[in-house]
């Protein structure tokens, strides 16, 4: 499976994957504009096999399946003490 990661200045280190066949315009608009202006960050190939930083690509590909886009937001500071 063919996919597209984006990105955008109002959300730092959150990028949105959207499967390769899809417009950015079946992304629903609320997710668009949390990012703002999207700028295109890289192509990936997705196999069963590929191995990701932050999610399984075998999930990944079934949430691009499911929901059309997937948002990986930045991981959490496991350094800052409780609110």
């Amino acid at each position: 499976m063919f996919c597209a990661v984006f990105k955008g200045p109002k959300a730092p280190d959150t990028y949105l994957f959207v499967p390769g066949e899809a417009a950015l315009d079946d992304v629903p608009v609320a997710v668009r504009e949390r990012f703002g202006p999207l700028e295109h960050v890289m192509d990936l190939v997705l196999t069963p096999q590929r191995r990701l930083a932050r999610i399984e690509a075998v999930e990944l590909m079934r949430r691009l399946l499911r929901d059309g886009c997937y948002i990986q937001l930045p991981p959490e500071d496991d350094d800052l003490p409780p609110l």
